[in-house]
């Protein structure tokens, strides 16, 4: 006869390794959906940056790393490709070609270009930093990086459209989101991985009730 506590014992353990293993499926689509996004460069929101008007994190972290030297040009220029033959072969059917990539985004002059864009818009400097390495690092190991970026960039853009600073006289040079930044930050959040079970074990509940020491003497005696 069937132990009916071993086989409730079984069943709960397959449903929760099978919960584990579509939370896991979904992280990880939503991390590369999310990486494609970033890498293609599909237009998220639209700021002014060192090289005139930037409409996606890997171009504002581009124009950032141009202009500071901090990567080698043929490390940008391989992060811009993808997005760039992408964009030529959609309305040009053609793709560019590598020698000329750092002028298709205006990336050239951007060392001589003021720094005072990128001041004032710290949250979307640092938000695209954190956007872009996590796409890249979400291929191998989802984290919370992509969702913290996309929050710092979201705020920035919020400072700037709703509480006007900087203010923008150029109507042409406006703030702008577009829709595809909701489907952006709903891949960055579905990537994070919950495991409420991990938490649930490293962080144990302690008993606050001391026992009565002296009611034990007293029924000795």
């Amino acid at each position: 006869m069937a132990n009916p506590t071993k086989s409730q014992s079984s069943s709960s353990s397959s449903s929760s390794s099978s919960k584990r293993r579509w939370t896991k499926s979904i992280s990880t689509i939503s991390a590369r959906i999310f990486f494609l996004l970033i890498i293609f460069q599909i237009p998220l929101f639209r700021v002014t940056c060192r090289s005139g008007m930037c409409t996606s994190p890997l171009h504002v972290t581009s124009s950032q790393l141009i202009a500071s030297e901090v990567f080698p040009v043929p490390v940008v220029k391989a992060l811009l490709y993808p997005g760039a033959a992408l964009n030529g072969l959609i309305h040009n059917f053609t793709l560019p070609k590598w020698d000329h990539l750092l002028d298709l985004y205006n990336l050239t002059n951007a060392k001589e270009a003021s720094a005072v864009t990128d001041l004032q818009r710290l949250e979307v400097l640092a938000g695209s930093y954190f956007t872009v390495a996590g796409a890249l690092v979400g291929l191998v190991k989802p984290g919370r990086m992509s969702m913290f970026g996309n929050l710092l960039v979201i705020w920035g853009l919020v400072k700037e459209g709703i509480l006007g600073k900087p203010v923008t006289t150029d109507p042409s040079k406006a703030v702008y989101v577009y829709p595809t930044m909701v489907i952006a930050v709903i891949c960055a959040f579905s990537s994070v991985k919950y495991d409420a079970k991990k938490v649930a074990r490293s962080a144990p509940i302690r008993s606050s009730a001391k026992p009565l020491q002296g009611s034990s003497k007293s029924k000795l005696k």
